[in-house]
């Protein structure tokens, strides 16, 4: 999808927000937030999700060395199970804008739904695809999620981290029955629920 420019303009800087981690089994929901700079464009911009592993890192780097300043927030697994899903994701949005070095005069969030913030804001379907702030942002959250999984997996390799991304892929829904659940699942989460309740259920002293 072609990235367009923006119709409006607001007298001061405009920030990209966006998350990644709202659909897998366990972890923090993390977002980002990007002011980039006009004088420093980066090429290949676009939606986190249409980009090669090795091409998001290279961006990565690239989005935090060009800016004018970014930050990274998360929610908790704690906060995801207290507040639900979507609030979680929200108050990460929040933070990471928050932790802005500048303040944004205007702020652009992928999707539908906004953060409570100080500033104007505007909900953008598919911005991660159309605006380059939103995908600069898209990155910076896939890769650091990425990055957690890829620790996580040292601590819990039975499940497979590195490989699906905390994701309810076949081979962590056979992990999950194996060994339920570890300190990082989102329990509140049906699959992981339906899993812990059949464990629960199993006789345990089917012993002859």
């Amino acid at each position: 999808m072609k990235q367009v420019a923006l119709q409006w303009h607001a007298n001061g800087l405009i920030a990209g927000v966006d998350e990644a981690g709202r659909g897998p089994l366990a972890g923090p929901v993390v977002a980002a937030a990007v002011i980039l700079d006009d004088l420093h464009p980066i090429a290949g911009l676009n939606d986190s999700k249409q980009l090669t592993a090795l091409r998001r890192e290279r961006l990565f780097d690239e989005i935090r060395g060009k800016s004018l300043c970014f930050a990274v927030a998360q929610a908790s697994v704690e906060e995801i199970e207290s507040l639900n899903i979507l609030q979680a994701t929200l108050l990460a949005m929040r933070r990471a804008v928050e932790g802005l070095r500048l303040p944004p005069k205007l702020v652009l969030v992928d999707g539908n739904r906004l953060p409570v913030l100080p500033m104007r804001c505007e909900a953008i379907v598919k911005g991660d695809a159309l605006i380059a702030a939103i995908s600069a942002a898209s990155i910076l959250a896939k890769v650091t999620r990425d990055h957690w999984c890829k620790e996580f997996d040292v601590q819990y390799p039975a499940y497979g981290f590195a490989q699906h991304k905390g994701y309810g892929t076949a081979q962590h829904l056979a992990a999950l029955r194996e060994h339920g659940a570890c300190p990082a699942h989102r329990k509140t989460f049906r699959p992981v629920t339906e899993v812990l309740a059949s464990k629960r259920s199993s006789p345990a002293g089917d012993m002859p």
